[in-house]
């Protein structure tokens, strides 16, 4: 887990090839394209340039196999030594069906672009492009040129160097989740460079490009460039012509975006959610997912991120903060405070006056015997006890089914409801303060501070093709109940 404050998140391992780390005692280990000089990434007089942190939705502070590498529930954007972006040059229209790099292209039409006229066959195999197939037998071909004032970051499914922040599939459930280490978790992955084959989100999805000088604005964009630098929409995929002339498409699955209506950390509301194009201009969500026909495009809205939007890549959501947001939110060590202050506090099973303990942030898989369990139609925090099942659902009592997700009577107020165990929220970068965990989300459990609860409630996060639900953000869990949260009531000690 990556958290703000963290020696983690100030310098990422090496693996993640955007920055390596700041001992100078240890080799730095080769760098891939774009990585620049251990001593260019690290200078020593000053802090390196954050642009932001972004957070993959469902994973309770780690994927559920552990954070490896590139592939993790959190990533930090820091400036690169070195630029990296790139931006449209020239255009060519080719009247030939389209082969690869390795070849060459014919019969290209000049076009003006920036005041260059694109002459000869695209044959440069470094030249970033992207491909537009209009017909079998007319192509237009996008060359991009380096842009010295930009980072460019990567994110998809694929497991190739280019990708910077590799994503896979988080399952959503309608039922309770549970657990602390994220109740529905990623795909099953067949090894390190395996994928689910049932996975939607594009190898690669999206790139985001940061300014390298201040306000360090970011940029999203659909789709990624693969391993020939290029990105290739076919046939069937939607694209036109733009009224100056230029081009412009969507990928097969889109990528949506939802910036919030308001400050994310002072007044969390969830704004409308937005697809953006390969071009990065914003238009309204397409009738269902993935529909050759565009939305509307939305002019008074750009690409531009900020702190609490949401990147949905159909199978995974991703959350962006920025360092200012990110300083209002708990780091590692102030959640084991927090969860040190509840414990100090001695909470008691009301029923069998047992001391009640949250388990570390560490043990998020296995629930505790002093764990604290929780009514989640009326709050009343009790100690485990196998009792007080419906008597019409008594019999599962001895079945196979696990007691968290059979309704039972709570013995204080009598209210039935779901009995589930808490369990802290893990991931600082999720919550909206640093507020005291009073809350929990329901049915899973998962407790934070009340204006998370409240900010997240509200967000309806996509499902499916055209679904959407709001849903905890550190398991997954679709909410329910009036509110989809619960203030918790806990039985103090009677010494």
């Amino acid at each position: 887990m990556v958290l703000e404050g963290s020696s983690e998140a100030l310098c990422p391992p090496p693996s993640l090839e955007l920055r390596p780390s700041c001992n100078k005692n240890q080799p730095s280990p080769p760098l891939g394209s774009g990585s620049q000089s251990h001593d260019a990434l690290c200078p020593e007089d000053k802090d390196p340039i954050k642009y932001g942190e972004l957070i993959v939705l469902g994973h309770n502070g780690s994927l559920a196999s552990g954070d490896k590498g590139r592939r993790r529930s959190r990533l930090a954007l820091y400036k690169r030594p070195k630029a990296n972006g790139v931006k449209p040059d020239v255009i060519h229209n080719v009247s030939t069906p389209l082969v690869s790099k390795d070849q060459s292209f014919f019969f290209i039409l000049p076009v003006y672009v920036n005041g260059k006229v694109g002459s000869q066959a695209l044959s440069n195999k470094s030249q970033h492009s992207i491909s537009y197939t209009l017909s079998r037998s007319h192509s237009v071909i996008v060359e991009y040129t380096h842009d010295p004032n930009t980072d460019m970051f990567q994110i998809g499914r694929s497991t190739e160097s280019m990708i910077d922040f590799v994503v896979t599939d988080t399952a959503s459930s309608g039922g309770s989740g549970g657990g602390g280490g994220g109740g529905q978790g990623p795909a099953v992955l067949n090894g390190e460079g395996g994928q689910s084959a049932q996975s939607t989100i594009s190898r690669y999805a999206c790139r985001i490009m940061c300014e390298r000088s201040a306000p360090y604005t970011a940029r999203i964009y659909a789709a990624g460039f693969d391993s020939s630098k290029n990105i290739f929409l076919g046939e069937r995929a939607a694209k036109w012509r733009t009224s100056d002339g230029l081009m412009d498409g969507l990928t097969t699955n889109g990528v949506l975006v939802m910036h919030p209506a308001g400050e994310f950390v002072s007044e969390p509301a969830p704004g409308v959610w937005r697809e953006i194009s390969v071009c990065g201009n914003v238009f309204a969500l397409r009738e269902t997912r993935s529909a050759q026909q565009r939305g509307k495009l939305v002019e008074n809205e750009s690409n531009m991120l900020q702190d609490g939007s949401l990147i949905d890549l159909c199978g995974a959501t991703l959350l962006w903060r920025t360092p200012g947001g990110l300083r209002h939110t708990p780091n590692l060590k102030q959640l084991e405070s927090l969860r040190q202050e509840l414990n100090a506090a001695r909470p008691q099973c009301p029923v069998g006056f047992n001391t009640l303990v949250f388990p570390s942030l560490a043990q998020r898989a296995t629930i505790d015997k002093k764990q604290p369990w929780v009514y989640m139609n009326c709050g009343h925090v009790h100690g485990y006890h196998n009792w007080g099942f419906r008597k019409e659902k008594a019999i599962v009592s001895h079945s196979n089914i696990p007691a968290a997700t059979v309704d039972r009577e709570c013995p204080m107020c009598r209210g039935v409801g779901p009995y589930v165990p808490l369990w802290l929220g893990c991931e600082g970068g999720l919550y909206l303060d640093a507020g005291p965990p009073t809350h929990a989300f329901c049915p899973c459990g998962h407790v934070c501070s009340e204006k998370t609860v409240q900010g997240w409630s509200q967000i309806p996060l996509p499902h499916g093709t055209h679904a959407f639900h709001a849903a905890c953000p550190f398991c997954g869990t679709w909410l329910t109940g009036e509110q989809g949260h619960v203030k918790l009531i806990f039985q103090g000690p009677v010494d």
